[in-house]
């Protein structure tokens, strides 16, 4: 039972931050995004695993993607 209030806890003041600032997410991804550009563009010594698998890229997509859905979600009309 613990738990199951933790976990209510928590999405409740999460989908409250969120409400407040719809935009986060999103941008947050984009940023993501444009880190792993730059990392394609000039890649640090020892980073090979991590450029060549795009992590960022995928996890800015799915983060951008989330947020644009949330946005929707979560506005308060």
């Amino acid at each position: 039972m613990k738990f199951d209030t933790f976990m209510n806890n928590l999405l409740d003041k999460l989908s409250s931050f969120f409400a407040g600032m719809p935009g986060l997410l999103p941008i947050i991804g984009l940023l993501f995004v444009i880190i792993n550009f730059i990392l394609q563009i000039f890649p640090g010594p020892g980073s090979s695993w991590f450029v060549d698998s795009n992590f960022l890229l995928h996890i800015g997509v799915i983060i951008t993607i989330v947020g644009m859905l949330l946005i929707r979600a979560l506005s308060r009309d």
